[in-house]
């Protein structure tokens, strides 16, 4: 079961974005999805489905809205070296 969120908005945003009314939609779940995903709140998995995507392009969208695909701590990316 899916459910929908409705988000009204000015009808002249998507214009003053120069975007279509579909392209701002798409970029608007795009965005939540990827906020979510970088606040830890939802997997990669979720998130792109939330998006409309398949995962690998979520992922390798997430450069587009300054969301790093892997965010490791410092002491995580050295554990990691090093077990390596």
């Amino acid at each position: 079961m899916s459910l929908q969120l409705r988000i009204d908005y000015p009808e002249t945003l998507p214009d003053a974005l120069q975007q279509t009314r579909e392209q701002f939609e798409q970029e608007a779940k795009m965005v939540m999805a990827a906020k979510l995903f970088e606040m830890k709140r939802i997997s990669s998995g979720v998130a792109a489905q939330l998006a409309g995507m398949d995962r690998v392009s979520f992922l390798l969208n997430l450069h587009h809205y300054g969301v790093p695909m892997i965010d490791l701590t410092e002491e995580e990316l050295l554990s990691d070296v090093e077990n390596a």
